[in-house]
C-alpha cells in the first residue's frame, strides 16, 4: 500500500501542477473579473449593514409561510447555517475537483467568474430592493426589545466600513427582500446542475435547495416574499446572463475550447499541454 502511494503521489503532484499552469493562464486573463466579484461582496455587506441603521422593529407581518410552517425557535436557528454551510462548503470542493481528478468538464477561474457575475447582477437587484421598502425583521434579534433591533448612529466612518465586524454580520436587520442565503444556494446549485456530472447530485443539490428555503422561513429569518422573491429573480438573472455571455468552455474538448488568447500563446505547445489538461504526462504514458 505504501509503495502503490509512493507511486502515485508524484502523479497526483504532476496533475496539480500541470492543471495550476492551466488556471493560472486563466487567472491572468480573468483576474479583473474575480477583483470585482470579490470587491462587491464587501460593497453587499456594507449595503446590509447601513440599511441595518435605518431598521424600525415592529409587530411580524401577516406571512403564509409562518402559518402553515412551524416554528423552529431560537434555539435551533443553527440548522439552516448548518445546510447553507454544508452547500457551499461542497460547492467549493468541486470547483477545486479538476486540480485532483482526470475526469473534469471546468475550468475553475472560469467557473468563478460566471458565479461572480451570477453573484454581483443579484446583489444589485437585491440591494435596491431591500432600501425601497424597510419591513420590521422577523428574526429573533431583530424584534422589538432585543438590543440588536436598531443600531445606534455610528460615531465615526469605521464604524460603517468595518461593518461592526463580526456582530455586523451575524446580527443584521432590514436586509430582507430577497435572502441572500437563497442568492447563493440557488447560484450554487444551478452551476452544477448546468457543469456538474452526476445527476444524483444535481436531484439532491436541488432537493436540499428546496429545503433550504423551507428551514430558513421555519427560522423565522425570513419572510416568504424573501424566499419567493429569491427564486425567481436568481433564475432569472441566471438565464439572462447565459444567454449574454459566450458558453463556457467544455474539458472534454480539451485545448480546443480554451480562450484563443490562450490558444494563440500556447499555441506552440499544443501536445503537450493537452496531455497536461487531461492529466497526463509523458512518464504516465511509458
Amino acid at each position: 500500500m505504501l509503495v502503490y502511494f509512493d507511486r502515485e503521489a508524484p502523479k497526483l503532484w504532476r496533475k496539480m501542477c500541470a492543471e495550476a499552469t492551466v488556471e493560472v493562464s486563466l487567472l491572468a486573463e480573468n483576474w479583473k473579473i474575480i477583483l470585482a466579484g470579490l470587491i462587491f461582496q464587501y460593497i453587499h455587506g456594507l449595503a446590509a449593514h447601513g440599511v441595518h441603521y435605518i431598521h424600525r422593529p415592529g409587530p411580524l407581518l401577516l406571512d403564509s409561510g409562518y402559518l402553515l410552517l412551524p416554528e423552529l425557535g431560537q434555539d435551533k436557528s443553527y440548522i439552516s447555517e448548518t445546510v447553507f454551510s454544508f452547500m457551499f462548503g461542497s460547492f467549493v470542493l468541486w470547483t477545486l475537483h479538476p486540480f485532483l481528478f482526470q475526469r473534469k468538464r471546468i475550468y475553475t477561474v472560469l467557473i468563478w467568474c460566471r458565479v461572480f457575475i451570477y453573484l454581483v447582477v443579484s446583489q444589485i437587484l437585491r440591494i435596491v430592493t431591500f432600501y425601497s421598502t424597510q419591513l420590521p425583521g422577523p428574526n429573533y434579534h431583530c424584534r422589538e426589545g432585543s438590543k440588536f433591533a436598531r443600531l445606534p448612529h455610528p460615531e465615526n466612518a469605521l464604524d460603517v466600513l468595518f461593518i461592526n465586524f463580526p456582530s455586523g454580520l451575524m446580527y443584521g436587520c432590514g436586509d430582507l427582500i430577497f435572502s441572500s442565503h437563497m442568492i447563493f444556494t440557488l447560484i450554487f446549485v444551478r452551476t452544477y446542475h448546468k457543469y456538474g456530472t452526476k445527476r444524483y447530485i444535481k436531484q439532491f443539490a436541488w432537493l436540499l435547495a428546496v429545503i433550504q428555503s423551507f428551514l430558513i422561513i421555519a427560522s423565522r429569518k425570513h419572510y416568504t416574499v424573501d424566499i419567493v422573491v429569491g427564486w425567481y429573480t436568481v433564475n432569472l438573472v441566471a438565464f439572462f446572463v447565459d444567454k449574454k455571455l459566450p458558453e463556457l468552455p467544455d474539458r472534454s474538448s480539451a485545448l480546443s475550447l480554451l480562450p484563443l488568447s490562450t490558444r494563440e500563446k500556447d499555441g506552440k505547445n499544443k501536445d503537450e499541454h493537452h496531455r497536461l489538461l487531461n492529466g497526463i504526462s509523458g512518464a504516465n504514458a511509458n
